[in-house]
Formats: C-alpha cells, structure tokens, sequence
C-alpha cells in the first residue's frame, strides 16, 4: 500500500471490509461524522448503504462524501 494512504477497518453489514484513504480525507470525513454526532464507523455505514451504485468503491464514495462536506463547509 502507498505511504501517502492510511487503512481504516471497519464492520459493514457484518462483515470486516478496509478502506485505504489520504489522510485529508479521513480528517474531513472525521469532522463531518463529529458534526453529525456519530462515529466514524456510523458515518462510513451510513455512506456505504447510501450507494446508488454498488460498483462505486467505497473508497470513492467515501471521498464524494469528504468533498461534498468541505464543499459545504466553504461555501463551494
């Protein structure tokens, strides 16, 4: 795995699944789980089942959902 990725682990639908991520996109996913008041873990559930499409990696999804928040947090 790249240096500049950091692999998170997580349980989603009851099974273990990683996900390698920069960590710009862990903070901003963090910090939008913090304002929501839920955990990470509930935040990358809540994405996962949100998926219109199945074939998006969860990486990629996770990275929409990072972006669309500093988007949002910086009037973007």
């Amino acid at each position: 795995m790249p240096r500049h990725l950091t692999k998170r682990s997580f349980r989603l639908a009851g099974h273990a699944t990683s996900v390698a991520l920069e960590g710009a996109f862990w903070a901003e996913l963090e910090a939008l789980a913090q304002r929501r008041g839920q955990s990470l873990a509930a935040l990358v559930a809540e994405v996962d089942e949100a998926r219109a499409d199945q074939n998006l990696p969860l990486a990629s999804a996770l990275r929409l959902a990072a972006l669309a928040h500093a988007r949002g947090r910086n009037g973007g």
